[in-house]
């Protein structure tokens, strides 16, 4: 990984004959990857140990958590467009950014005195709403400050870091559990702490990127135009196809624990298996995207997710499976978090990225949450053996569906 001294991609000097040109990862990047490190820190530790302090401490039922599950996967979609939009509006999604990380650090430290189903959902939908304000801002920014032909790289980088704080925080959950049983008070109390410093951070050292001219004012008119033209129509459609298939991490870990009876105390290391997959994958298969094509890359780690639900399904578990459950699903989401936004990115213009993805992690958002919501109906239904077995089914099904819808979406977007 290499560091640039400088944040616009056409900022170089023109090389000199006979020269080689060594593409840099922008500074602003990195500067935002330590903010999503800090804040997955955070926020990490709390998912971590949400699914089972929700079934087992608050005592929720399978259908009850899935529709939470549902939430904290699909309620940012109600926010998601509106962030992208009024960054691109202002041409300054900083600051859009920063209002979305404030609103997420606060609900932390609000679910101490959350109890009950409809307390805990009001503080968790706070921080999705966070989550999908910040998320289209701030990648708006990332594809600003990025050479266009390593866009995958850049967004592979941001993620990487990110990761970096998605193992960290159920690490420090889990020795807070070894520590004290049973207290999650004190998780929420230090992911609150951590996701201030992270917010520190944005306010204080991300540079305020502009991402349209003073002279232009985005009209919504415009940006539903792109958004709805016929260079997103397909991806968005592909992007639906896949997100109703896509299970919630909860549900799968979930089903390791209750097939190969994990002790609680360890229930959030699950979550570290995964972030370490996903930490090794995620900066090659930003490279391998930007050489290959980022919708091949995008079908594939589908692929990847496919297998994990046939190896959660089997009635037999163990380490090994379980390993290697949790490395394919690191995989899965080192092929499509950051190659989504990278690909769609270069198929609106400049002034409207944001929308444009913000109108990707929407469709991506509500698909999930239908996908929850389904899949917690049928595990009380059916349970989770059969369930993950169905979807399996499904996604197969919907794969070489995707690989179609995308298909020369790669020409398009070099084309733009």
């Amino acid at each position: 990984m290499y560091v640039s001294l400088r944040d616009r991609p056409g900022a170089d000097k023109a090389p000199g004959p006979g020269s080689t040109v060594v593409k840099r990862v922008s500074t602003t990047v990195l500067l935002l990857g330590t903010v999503s490190l800090l804040t997955d820190v955070s926020s990490e530790m709390v998912a971590s140990v949400l699914p089972l302090y929700l079934t087992a401490a608050v005592g929720l039922s399978p259908v009850a958590y899935g529709f939470l599950d549902g939430m904290y996967q699909g309620v940012s979609a109600v926010v998601r467009i509106a962030g992208g939009y009024a960054g691109d509006r202002g041409g300054q999604p900083k600051w859009v950014a920063v209002l979305g990380y404030g609103a997420s650090a606060v609900s932390r430290i609000l679910m101490l005195p959350a109890a009950g189903f409809a307390a805990i959902t009001a503080v968790v939908t706070g921080d999705r709403l966070g989550k999908g304000l910040r998320t289209a801002p701030r990648d708006a920014l990332i594809a600003e400050a990025s050479d266009p032909s390593m866009l995958g790289r850049s967004f592979g980088v941001h993620r990487a870091l990110d990761t970096v704080g998605a193992a960290l925080g159920p690490v420090v959950a889990f020795a807070l559990l070894a520590s004290v049983p049973g207290s999650y008070d004190s998780i929420f109390v230090v992911s609150f702490a951590v996701a201030l410093v992270g917010l520190a951070v944005l306010v204080l050292f991300v540079p305020n990127l502009r991402t349209s001219t003073g002279a232009v004012r985005v009209g919504l008119r415009r940006v539903l135009r792109e958004i709805g033209g016929r260079r997103l129509r397909r991806p968005l459609i592909a992007a639906a196809v896949l997100g109703l298939l896509t299970v919630g991490d909860g549900f799968l870990y979930l089903s390791l624990q209750d097939r190969d009876d994990i002790a609680a105390q360890y229930f959030p290391l699950l979550y570290v298996g995964t972030n370490i997959a996903y930490l090794a994958l995620a900066v090659p298969l930003g490279r391998l995207s930007d050489r290959v094509g980022r919708g091949r890359v995008l079908v594939a780690g589908h692929g990847a997710l496919l297998a994990c639900y046939l190896l959660a399904a089997l009635p037999a578990g163990g380490i090994g499976l379980t390993v290697s459950v949790l490395l394919l699903l690191g995989v899965f989401y080192a092929a499509t978090d950051g190659v989504l936004p990278a690909l769609i990115s270069r198929l609106v213009s400049a002034e409207t990225r944001g929308s444009g993805i913000a109108a990707a992690q929407t469709v991506v958002a509500l698909a999930r949450f239908a996908s929850s919501v389904l899949f917690g109906l049928l595990w009380a239904v059916q349970g989770p053996g059969r369930s993950l077995v169905l979807f399996a089914v499904l996604l197969a099904a919907a794969v070489p569906v995707a690989a179609w819808l995308l298909r020369g979406i790669d020409r398009a977007e070099a084309a733009a």
